[in-house]
C-alpha cells in the first residue's frame, strides 16, 4: 500500500480541504486529488464525499482512518528500528555465563542508553559470516587466524580470562591452592558438549597437545548440572572452567576452583566488527573494552600459537 497516499488521506481528514492539505505536504491540490483517488480505487470504495465546504468522510472512510492511522505509527516504528543510535546493538557471545556476556552486562551497565541483543551462534566462523553480512553487529570470540580476516572485518583483543580447575571434594588436587597444567597428564579431564571444529575445541586440543593431556569430549551433553554433579561425586574427573564462567552448585557439592599456574593458561577473547558498521554503540564497544584490557606478562600466560599477539 502507498504509505503518502494514506497520509495524505489522514491529512485531509485532519485539515478538510484538499488545498489545506496541498500546503501542509507541500505538494500540488492536483497530486493531492490524485493519491486520494488512487487509494479509493486500490481500496475500491469511496473514502471522502464532496461539497462545497470542503470534504466529509463516507462510512468506509471511517471504518478505514483507524488502520490507516495505525499504517503510520507502524511506519514509524519500522523507520526507527533502524535509525542510527535506536536500534538495539546485536552482540554474539560464546555463552550467557561466560566472560564476554559479564563484560556486556558491565557495558550496559555504564550505558543504559544503549539497547543490547545478546545472541549465541555456533563458533567464531559463524560469528564473522554474520558480522560481514549484517546479521550481528559484533561478537566477542577466540579467533584462531586473527591475521587472515578480510580487511573490512575489525579484530581485535580485548580479554585475557584465566583458566580454572574444578574438582570435587574428594579429588587428590581438592586441597591443592595452585595446580601446573603439566600435573594433569594421566589424569581424566572432562569436558562434554566441546564441539569439534570449533574456535574452542581448538584451543583444547592445542592446550592438551602442549602439556600432554587427554581431554574426554566424547561422552554425551546433559547440560551443566549433570557435569557439576558428576565432577562433586569423582574421586578423578577433573574439568576445566572460566575464572568469569558464573555457575552456582549446591553446598554440599563440595566443588574447587583451583588456579593453574606456571604458566597459566588463558581464554584469548577477541571484539569482532564490520569497520563500516555506523551504529554508535559499538564505537561505544570499542572505547569501553579497550578501556577494561587487563593483560598478562608473556611468561605468566599460556595460550595456542595462533592466539599470540
Amino acid at each position: 500500500m502507498d504509505l503518502d497516499a494514506v497520509r495524505t488521506f489522514v491529512v485531509a481528514v485532519e485539515v478538510g480541504r484538499f488545498q489545506d492539505v496541498a500546503a501542509e505536504l507541500s505538494i500540488s491540490q492536483q497530486a493531492v486529488s490524485k493519491r486520494i483517488a488512487t487509494l479509493e480505487g486500490n481500496l475500491g470504495v469511496r473514502l471522502f464525499t464532496r461539497t462545497t465546504r470542503g470534504t466529509q468522510l463516507t462510512i468506509d472512510g471511517q471504518a478505514f482512518l483507524v488502520h490507516a492511522r495505525e499504517l503510520l505509527r507502524a511506519e514509524e516504528r519500522a523507520i526507527a528500528s533502524v535509525r542510527p543510535g535506536r536500534r538495539a546493538l546485536r552482540v554474539d557471545v560464546v555463552g550467557r555465563k561466560l566472560a564476554p556476556a559479564a563484560l556486556l552486562g558491565d557495558f550496559h551497565r555504564e550505558h543504559p542508553e544503549f539497547e543490547l541483543d545478546v545472541v549465541t551462534l555456533l563458533d567464531a566462523d559463524a560469528a564473522i559470516d554474520a558480522v560481514r553480512s549484517g546479521t550481528i553487529d559484533a561478537a566477542v570470540r577466540a579467533v584462531t587466524a586473527p591475521g587472515g580476516q578480510p580487511p573490512d572485518v575489525g579484530v581485535v583483543r580485548v580479554l585475557d580470562e584465566p583458566v580454572q580447575l574444578l574438582v570435587g571434594v574428594d579429588h587428590e588436587f581438592a586441597g591443592a591452592r595452585t595446580v601446573a597444567p603439566a600435573q594433569l597428564a594421566g589424569h581424566r579431564i572432562w569436558l562434554p558438549g566441546l564441539v569439534p571444529g570449533t574456535e574452542w575445541a581448538a584451543y583444547y586440543d592445542d592446550l592438551a597437545a602442549a602439556f600432554g593431556l587427554t581431554i574426554e569430549i566424547n561422552s554425551p551433553d546433559f547440560g551443566t548440572e549433570p557435569l557439576l554433579e558428576t565432577i562433586a561425586g569423582s574421586r578423578s574427573l577433573v574439568t576445566f572452567i572460566g575464572e568469569q564462567t558464573r555457575l552456582g552448585w549446591p553446598a554440599d557439592h563440595g566443588l574447587r576452583r583451583i588456579a593453574l599456574r606456571d604458566p597459566m593458561p588463558v581464554h584469548p577473547y577477541s571484539l569482532i566488527w564490520y569497520r563500516d558498521n555506523p551504529h554508535p554503540a559499538l564505537a561505544a564497544l570499542c572505547d569501553f573494552l579497550g578501556s577494561r584490557r587487563a593483560g598478562l606478562s608473556d611468561g605468566e600466560a599460556w595460550t595456542p600459537v595462533w592466539a599470540q599477539r
